[in-house]
């Protein structure tokens, strides 16, 4: 069962119980859940929901402005307006992005990252001009690094987070892993290399920590 408004269908989540009210309320993911007794039928709730109709936009518009207010969703530095509906897989048209629910929204941001993160990271190794193994790529959340670079497995792991921030972000810190391979250590030499390839290094590097 849906319920229309604004040209949207959101869906109703019917839960019986021995109950002897009926409830109504909007979830999180923007879902109509109603708790009520075994003796109401599907009828009775649709009939219900159009009586209470102004009541149920109200909650459905409550919700959705808590939502935008409590998170804010970007990609590479681009805001992200997130639409809840009851989809089997995302739709990201323009900057909407059409999603179930945030187990979905989480999944998509990992999705996403793999798939970006390799081709910023096929781009930056092939303009090295030193001889540097070609990365396996490890995307996770990290709390306190922005990127790692494992020589022992020639891996390079990158902040899920840089997916969410401007890509110039994202490609400093894939040239300072990259640039690990030819100096494991933060030396001169090393932030010569990083800058060969990413001039502007500092200024980046100083509003990443900010």
């Amino acid at each position: 069962m849906y319920f229309n408004y604004q040209d949207k269908d959101y869906l109703v989540i019917i839960e019986k119980k021995n109950n002897k009210n009926l409830y109504i309320r909007v979830t999180s993911n923007l879902e109509i859940k109603i708790t009520c007794n075994y003796f109401y039928s599907k009828s009775s709730i649709k009939k219900i929901l159009e009586d209470n109709r102004k009541s149920v936009e109200k909650m459905l518009n409550k919700q959705i402005i808590k939502n935008n207010a409590d998170t804010k969703y970007s990609l590479l530095g681009h805001e992200l307006i997130i639409n809840y509906k009851d989809v089997r897989k995302p739709l990201l048209e323009d900057n909407i992005l059409t999603i179930k629910d945030d187990k979905m929204l989480d999944k998509w941001y990992k999705n996403t990252a793999k798939e970006i993160f390799k081709k910023y990271l096929d781009e930056a190794y092939y303009v090295f001009d030193e001889k540097i193994p070609y990365p396996i790529l490890k995307v996770r959340s990290m709390k306190t690094r922005w990127g790692v670079c494992n020589k022992r497995d020639n891996s390079v792991t990158l902040n899920l987070e840089l997916i969410k921030k401007d890509h110039k972000y994202l490609n400093y810190v894939i040239v300072h892993e990259l640039s690990h391979f030819v100096h494991f250590n933060h030396s001169k030499k090393f932030w010569q290399t990083v800058e060969k390839y990413c001039p502007e290094y500092k200024k980046v590097r100083k509003e990443l920590k900010e």
